[in-house]
């Protein structure tokens, strides 16, 4: 295999078809039914505990830097209370049951059990060998977590480890970029392709009052007009972040070459597609409104 000819945005629709099936479990009532049944009932807490579980019992300042988008208030309302009612490995237990169910439920045991699913683990697997740990703390928290023997599962975990590791990437592009959290979120609604404010303020605990906030100040910026659109200089940052995203995301798609990037992602968007089409996120979760 040769990675010299690899396209750089190749890793990113990679990890887009990855990472759809990754975020299902944020939307499964499995993960609550999980976590509720040890006494996490907030879904806030849930999603909390879900995530940072494999970071240890961390506190409030952890979690908003490495979540970087949350209002920190919110945080702090859950972390680290949430780790008096569960340890961080009942959590990820938890989640691991949750996924499991989750997985069944979207994909089907036909699905699950074929040797698609064994190939794509065993692709993802092996693109993640190339992830670094520096400078990665959401990644390098999972790295350190045993990597399940069912292939659906080992699949999923693979996901997860190259979800954070651009993820840890993206975040220090959007910081580099001179974007906070919120000011991230709304530039990334403005292009369509990120949460609607519904779900920002139900999620990440932002307010309308500071969601316009930061909207007047990317206006003060020239990187929104009046309607709240991206402006060229806008839309030039947004591309930008993206691509230094993906050249800090590099690394695990050219380990895994350019045939294997290839057919990941075909495999990963028939799994995502499957997903999608049993109804794993509710309709109104993107656009601008």
């Amino acid at each position: 295999m040769t990675t010299a000819v690899l396209d750089a945005r190749a890793g990113r629709r990679c990890h887009n078809a990855l990472n759809t099936l990754h975020s299902t479990h944020y939307f499964s009532p499995d993960l609550g039914r999980e976590l509720g049944a040890l006494g996490v009932t907030d879904p806030r807490a849930v999603n909390f505990a879900a995530r940072a579980a494999a970071l240890g019992p961390v506190g409030a300042g952890v979690v908003t830097a490495t979540f970087y988008n949350y209002r920190h208030d919110l945080v702090a309302r859950h972390v680290p209370a949430v780790w008096e009612t569960v340890t961080p490995g009942q959590a990820l237990a938890a989640r691991e049951r949750a996924v499991d169910a989750t997985l069944r439920r979207l994909l089907g045991e036909e699905i699950l059990t074929s040797p698609q699913m064994s190939e794509a683990a065993g692709l993802a697997l092996r693109a993640a060998e190339g992830c670094a740990r520096g400078a990665r703390p959401l990644y390098a928290a999972h790295a350190d977590l045993p990597v399940p023997k069912a292939p659906h599962l080992a699949y999923w975990h693979a996901a997860t480890l190259l979800r954070e590791h651009r993820g840890d990437g993206h975040v220090a592009a959007l910081a580099a970029a001179g974007l906070d959290g919120l000011e991230a979120l709304v530039t990334h609604t403005a292009t369509g392709k990120g949460m609607t404010p519904k779900w920002i303020f139900n999620t990440r605990g932002w307010s309308r009052e500071e969601w316009d906030a930061a909207t007047d100040r990317l206006r003060g910026r020239g990187l929104l007009d009046g309607a709240g659109e991206p402006t060229g200089a806008g839309a030039a940052l947004r591309d930008e972040i993206e691509r230094e995203t993906d050249r800090l995301d590099a690394a695990p798609y050219a380990h895994l070459g350019v045939d294997g990037v290839a057919r990941l992602t075909e495999l990963a968007t028939a799994f995502a597609r499957t997903a999608v089409g049993a109804d794993a996120f509710p309709a109104d979760l993107l656009g601008r409104a």
